[in-house]
């Protein structure tokens, strides 16, 4: 049987940062959350009309990404 040796320092590099994994991990939570928030709200005023019939609450859908200025983090 033969085994690999490997040096604590390259196992670090290896390794992906945890507060990174955490972070990207938190904002997926989030957009999920505020996501299912928007449905229940739209599904909440689907019924909601004005007095020409028009809905009062809609969801204009999704623009592009806006680019992000100064800011280190992605």
């Amino acid at each position: 049987m033969q085994r690999i040796h490997q040096l604590e320092g390259d196992r670090e590099e290896l390794l992906p940062d945890l507060d990174q994994i955490a972070r990207a991990g938190a904002r997926k939570m989030l957009a999920e959350a505020l996501e299912a928030e928007v449905e229940d709200y739209l599904q909440a005023a689907e019924g909601e009309r004005d007095g020409h019939g028009h809905a009062l609450v809609v969801r204009n859908g999704y623009a592009r990404e806006r680019e992000r200025l100064g800011c280190t983090t992605p």
